[in-house]
């Protein structure tokens, strides 16, 4: 289609596209490439810097949660309003019960009432309730609003940030309502995490363990050297450790970003890790807590097939201890119900229409993904780390 432009305001086009034969097929065809840059900084100028380079001249709202609002939320309207730019910022409630439908759905209310065209920005800053739930929201509003994530809880920032993975919860199972739409870029400012305990802090580790088990040895010694720097909240310690997820991720994604191939190995520990949070009705604990037992489920079922050597699997677990991850059932802090969570698996493998699915480690870096796993497997795994299987 020629296209020339008359005046700023007039763009004339020619087409001249022929009528198909009778009963010819017809195809539709379609194809998008996107990239977009990740980025790690350490201090508020340096994020503004990128953040204002991914704005452009654009409009500006900014979804976040209460407890960001309340820690972050008048340092980054301050800055942005130094750099001449003033959003319209909504805080939600904060955690994982309120990643829902109905949350969604008042968010988009509270957009129809902003400023914001279709090619203004969205920021999301918050952790990862935030980002999955603001950028499906974002993706839905007006078929495409362009968002920028700025997380800033570890969770986020080594994981949740990057793919355009999106979804919200639903009584059925996690993240069981959403798509995919990547963003406009991602800005990781390390500094945010000073304000996290250790426990959430301990909790954004468990995604990075995952990454350096599934895909990169290196990532593995980093963090057996890092973990306790890690922990302090030491800002050059948190930015390798970010700045390393951050590659790796994007690398697993390239290959797959829209899980046409359901068998990525970054569903390592989610299997157990998604149900394990509905049945404990996403409250008492933390996504990164599950996702740690849920590891260590798939790794006791890859020990007992002999695909995963015992020094390996004790590598593992003495890692996931160091760092106060849970390790067994009486380690987590919620009761867990047996048979919920087994319930809970059995509407997830009904929902993707197959078997039970698992990553099995086999060393690090090399996982196997199981689609064979029988229901005695795993509840012999999950007894080999303390639950008390039903009979």
């Amino acid at each position: 289609m020629p296209t020339e432009l008359l005046s700023p305001d007039l763009v004339r086009t020619c087409d001249a596209i022929d009528l198909p034969a009778p009963g010819a097929a017809v195809e539709g065809r379609a194809r998008r490439h996107e990239s977009y840059p990740i980025v790690v900084t350490r201090s508020m100028p340096e994020t503004l810097e990128h953040l204002l380079e991914l704005i452009g001249d654009a409009n500006v709202a900014v979804i976040t949660d209460r407890t960001v609002a309340e820690l972050h939320g008048a340092g980054l309207l301050r800055a942005l309003g130094e750099a001449g730019i003033e959003p319209e910022m909504v805080a939600i409630p904060a955690g994982e019960r309120h990643k829902t439908l109905p949350q969604a759905l008042d968010l988009l209310d509270w957009l129809t009432g902003t400023q914001l065209a279709r090619n203004d920005v969205i920021v999301i800053f918050g952790g990862g309730v935030v980002i999955d739930m603001g950028g499906w929201v974002a993706s839905a509003y007006m078929r495409g609003v362009p968002y920028v994530n700025l997380p800033t809880t570890l969770v986020g920032q080594v994981d949740a940030g990057i793919g355009g993975k999106l979804a919200v919860n639903h009584a059925v199972a996690k993240n069981l309502i959403g798509g995919f739409a990547q963003p406009r870029g991602v800005i990781s400012d390390v500094s945010y995490l000073q304000t996290l305990d250790r426990r959430q802090l301990r909790a954004g580790l468990a995604e990075s363990i995952k990454k350096a088990i599934i895909a990169s040895p290196a990532y593995w010694d980093l963090i057996e050297e890092c973990a306790e720097p890690i922990l302090a909240g030491d800002l050059e310690a948190l930015q390798r450790l970010v700045h390393g997820a951050s590659a790796i991720k994007a690398e697993l994604i390239a290959r797959d970003p829209y899980e046409e191939d359901s068998r990525r190995t970054l569903g390592f520990g989610h299997a157990l890790a998604h149900p394990l949070e509905t049945v404990t009705d996403y409250s008492a604990l933390l996504h990164g807590e599950a996702v740690a037992f849920g590891m260590v489920v798939e790794a006791r079922m890859a020990a007992a097939r002999g695909l995963l050597p015992s020094p390996t699997l004790g590598r593992i677990l003495g890692l996931l201890r160091r760092v106060g991850l849970p390790t067994t059932a009486d380690e987590l802090p919620a009761r867990l119900d047996a048979e919920r969570l087994l319930a809970g698996v059995e509407r997830i493998r009904l929902i993707r229409g197959g078997g039970y699915r698992f990553v099995l480690p086999l060393d690090l870096g090399e996982t196997v993904i199981a689609d064979d796993v029988t229901p005695d497997e795993l509840r012999a795994a999950l007894a080999a780390c303390g639950v008390d299987v039903p009979r």
